[in-house]
């Protein structure tokens, strides 16, 4: 697309945001808007040890998740599976999910969404 400019940033140079609701859990979006993307968000998360990002969901956005380091359990549904580091996870639009880091190690994954007009979070617990 005409006028549109690569990017490349250091990861540790993007400010890390408390999620909301969540608990000893951050976000940094590493690639968005901001930047020209057009279609897609990159984001990563940071989950501590004992943090937690309660059950949501969104009801038109899917997500596409690779975990960089650590391991957690992750909420799909009325399933729960535990995700370490190499492992993608894909999370169809409306799917309530949760992420609970139980480790004494951060957990860190990337997580790609469409870029749209709206992004809606209905939460599904406190």
């Amino acid at each position: 697309m005409v006028g549109m400019k690569p990017v490349v940033k250091q990861g540790a140079s993007v400010e890390a945001r408390p999620v909301e609701r969540g608990e000893k859990a951050f976000i940094q979006v590493l690639i968005g808007p901001e930047d020209g993307a057009p279609h897609f968000i990159t984001r990563k998360f940071t989950i501590l040890p004992r943090g937690r990002i309660p059950k949501h969901k969104h009801p038109s956005i899917e997500h596409e998740q690779y975990v960089l380091s650590g391991r957690m359990k992750i909420y799909l549904g009325d399933e729960v599976r535990e995700v370490a580091a190499g492992q993608a996870v894909y999370i169809p639009p409306d799917t309530p999910h949760a992420y609970v880091n139980e480790g004494d190690e951060p957990v860190e994954f990337l997580c790609v969404i469409p870029k749209t007009n709206a992004y809606a979070t209905e939460w599904l617990e406190d």
